[in-house]
């Protein structure tokens, strides 16, 4: 069984624990997992800290990926803004041991040392290259028919150049692991556009924020799609909140959601009626 520590982040388990709850069952469905990282902090946002302090974000990402060392294990999140500050925090810490060296005299003061082992893995990668498509086809037990806009969000696939994931301009990695639910992933322009919030445009610059959300939407109802599906709670809190404010009425699920109500699990479980914008299907 694949075992990995669990990073939670902080939009998932505060403003939407569905995504959590449902992440759990389905890992636990598929042969996953998952152990808590205790004592994880903010992962921390790499749009917002990082902007500030290169040193501060590193020595808080590195604290993180101690921890999951500590226990042997590497990291999974849910989460595009957790997966991107936590993989480049790796990587950087991984190529450089200068900046290794100064982040371990920060960490020594509260008795941790990060020896550059922690891989951080996002739950859609994991899905599709460990688990693989045909074993998640033979978990499904309700098959679905939705037509979907699937989301892929901007810190999934980039930076390419060390990620690797998929092609960053043309991606299929997400609407793969959709349409093997039963789903149809409709094509629509601006498919890789920002949802609006990153990078602290969401808290100071509202208005513009969305603009960007409009946009998305337009383009997802002109191709005909009946929900969003994304792979990112901030990405998902800005179409869900959003979109409410801007009249529209989409069903917004993270992938672990979608998954959830195709392997048969009960909606309250997967937190669907939580949501800003209540989702029915």
């Amino acid at each position: 069984m694949a075992k990995y520590a669990f990073f939670l982040g902080c939009i998932a388990p505060l403003r939407y624990p569905g995504i959590e709850k449902s992440t759990r069952e389905v890992c636990k469905a598929l042969g996953i997992e998952l152990v808590e990282l205790k004592d994880a902090s903010c992962c921390p946002a790499p749009g917002v800290i990082k902007s500030f302090s290169k040193a501060t974000w590193l020595a808080a990402a590195a604290r993180n990926l101690a921890l999951a060392e500590k226990e042997g294990l590497d990291i999974i999140t849910v989460c595009n803004g957790c997966y991107g500050s936590l993989f480049e925090a790796a990587h950087e810490l991984h190529e450089d041991k200068k900046m290794l060296a100064d982040v371990n005299k920060i960490l020594a003061d509260i008795g941790l040392e990060y020896k550059g082992g922690t891989k951080v893995r996002h739950f859609a990668e994991v899905l599709y290259k460990e688990v693989g498509l045909d074993a998640i086809k033979a978990a499904i037990k309700k098959p679905l028919g939705y037509k979907v806009a699937t989301f892929y969000g901007c810190h999934f696939l980039k930076p390419s150049s060390i990620k690797n994931l998929d092609n960053a301009e043309n991606p299929k990695m997400l609407d793969e692991l959709v349409t093997v639910t039963g789903a149809e992933s409709m094509p629509r322009q601006q498919k890789l556009m920002c949802c609006g919030a990153g990078g602290g445009l969401r808290s100071q610059f509202g208005e513009t924020a969305m603009k960007f959300t409009k946009e998305n939407l337009n383009n997802m109802k002109a191709s005909g799609a009946e929900m969003i599906v994304d792979v990112c709670p901030f990405c998902h809190l800005q179409f869900d909140a959003g979109q409410k404010e801007l009249g529209f009425g989409f069903p917004v699920l993270h992938l672990s959601q979608l998954y959830g109500v195709a392997m048969g699990m009960d909606a309250k479980d997967l937190g669907l009626n939580v949501h800003v914008t209540p989702v029915k299907l």
